[in-house]
């Protein structure tokens, strides 16, 4: 399974400000993952991306705003997730996952402070 965006060469990320001519909330691919304690959460799929020959999921839990990052592995009946459990490990993954998904979000608000500044003056 992989973004939706990447089948349609889209921005790859689920912004609405980005006017890419998706609609982003309708594009989003949704999982389901059993927790150790057998309960359920729902996750929207944020993306797929590689990290030094490796795979990784970016998810978001439709109730929570806390990403979580899994390993990708491919297999014959779709995918798996694999625990990232090296915290070396993790924070190469959670700095690329920044640099992939949250640089746009975070020059757009770079942006408006400025424009906010200037307003002031």
């Amino acid at each position: 399974m992989t973004n939706k965006h990447d089948d349609h060469n889209c921005c790859n990320h689920f912004d609405d400000a980005c006017d890419c001519g998706c609609d982003h909330e309708e594009e989003m691919d949704i999982i389901t993952l059993t927790l150790e304690d057998d309960s359920e959460m729902e996750c929207a799929i944020l993306g797929v991306f590689e990290v030094e020959d490796k795979s990784y999921i970016a998810l978001l839990p439709l109730e929570d705003e806390q990403v979580l990052l899994y390993e990708y592995i491919e297999a014959e009946d779709g995918f798996e997730l694999g625990q990232i459990e090296d915290d070396e490990e993790f924070e190469i993954v959670s700095e690329a996952f920044y640099a992939l998904f949250m640089d746009d979000d975070e020059d757009f608000e770079d942006e408006d402070e400025d424009e906010d500044e200037d307003e002031d003056e």
